[in-house]
Order: structure tokens, then C-alpha cells, then sequence
């Protein structure tokens, strides 16, 4: 018997080891009775509180928040993209103004293929947006492409007050109670804390490392 047979052969007449406390889930049975802390905690906020809140927040982190009707929206969109021709999107039916796309396009500017890398911007909608923190959910799939997020580098995005949780963990709430349709429709969900920066070379910040250097919200009137 070679010297492997005789390991495996003790291994097979060994006790098994004693059960772990992870493989005991009794000891977890009334974890969901358990009330969970929020990271940051909110008071309670009317919906005008609530969304100067996630101004304040956002803008803190370097985005640029704009509170303005379709009009507007229009006006300042085309500003932010300052003589491009193209912009890559979401579908008109995920943006919160699905006549955006005919507007831009009376303007001489074309939606751009989603792969299309030479893109300077982004314009894509939101499934929610966190007031505690200043961020925005977005979940993608069919019409809403990451690299409309991802890919340019300034990123537009359109959401109307109604879309505003206090925090991760009321969005996280909602999810349980509609199933999870983030994490099970969603080809991907992500939460957007302002514009991409690192500081890990060297303590220097830079901005647009993973994504883009500046992030405009427009919150739609």
C-alpha cells in the first residue's frame, strides 16, 4: 500500500470532525426577528426634506444637482453636451421623460450604439435613488444598458422625487417585499455615491478611474 493509500485509508476510518457552529443554523433561527441598526440613521423627513437631503448629500460628493422641469432638462442636457453629436442612453421608455430621445434628435443629436466608447456622455434614468446618502440605484437589463453609466465620461442621470428611499436599508425593504426584482430581473445592479475617484496610488485623487469624472443629476419637476 503506497503511502497516499495509507492517508486516504486512516482518513476514511477517522471521526468525522464535530459540527461547526456555521453548520448549525439553529443558532440563526431568530435572526430575522432581529431588529437591524441602520448604518445612517435619518429623522423622520417630509418629501421636501427628504429630497434637500439628498441634494445636500450628492452634492457633497462632487455631483452636480439641477431641480428643473422638461424644458428645462432639455436645455440644460444640451449644455452638458456642449456640441456632441451622440450620446449614449437608455431606452426612451426607461427615462422618466420618454419623449427625451425625439426632442434630442430634433436637435440633430442621435443615440449612440451602447458599445460605442468614443461616447463622451452617458444619459440614463434611475430605479431609485438614497437620500441618506446621496446615491442612486440603477439596474440593468433590456433598454438599460451599463455602458450608458459606465462607459462616458460625464454621466446624466433623470429621476423624479418619487423615486427617493430615506436609505439603503428602505430600499432594501422594498425589495424584499416586491421579491427582489433587483437582483432577480436585473442583469446588474449598481449604487452610484457620486463621481468615480480613487485615491490609492500614492494618496492623489483622481477622478474618473472607474467610471465617469462627473455625475449631473436632474431631479424631474
Amino acid at each position: 500500500m503506497s503511502a497516499r493509500q495509507r492517508i486516504l485509508e486512516r482518513l476514511r476510518h477517522s471521526s468525522p470532525p464535530a459540527q461547526s457552529a456555521l453548520a448549525a443554523p439553529a443558532r440563526f433561527a431568530d435572526a430575522e426577528q432581529q431588529e437591524r441598526r441602520r448604518m445612517l440613521p435619518l429623522p423622520a423627513l417630509d418629501a421636501d426634506e427628504r429630497l434637500a437631503h439628498f441634494t445636500r448629500e450628492a452634492e457633497s460628493l462632487g455631483a452636480y444637482v439641477y431641480h428643473v422641469d422638461g424644458s428645462a432638462a432639455l436645455e440644460q442636457i444640451m449644455d452638458l453636451l456642449d456640441g456632441d453629436s451622440s450620446a449614449l442612453s437608455w431606452a426612451a421608455d426607461q427615462l422618466p421623460m420618454p419623449e427625451l430621445h425625439a426632442m434630442l434628435a430634433s436637435l440633430g443629436v442621435s443615440v449612440a450604439a451602447e458599445n460605442d466608447g468614443d461616447a463622451r456622455v452617458g444619459i440614463t434614468g434611475v430605479t431609485s435613488a438614497l437620500a441618506a446618502t446621496g446615491s442612486l440605484v440603477l439596474e440593468s437589463g433590456a433598454g438599460r444598458p451599463r455602458s450608458a453609466s459606465l462607459l462616458p465620461d460625464r454621466h446624466i442621470a433623470l429621476m423624479t422625487a418619487e423615486q427617493l428611499h430615506d436609505d439603503l436599508e428602505a430600499w432594501q425593504a422594498a425589495q424584499a417585499a416586491q421579491g427582489y426584482p433587483a437582483f432577480r430581473q436585473a442583469s446588474n445592479t449598481v449604487i452610484v455615491t457620486g463621481p468615480s475617484k480613487t485615491a490609492d496610488i500614492g494618496h492623489q485623487l483622481v477622478k474618473g478611474a472607474h467610471g465617469p469624472r462627473e455625475l449631473h443629476i436632474m431631479v424631474l419637476r
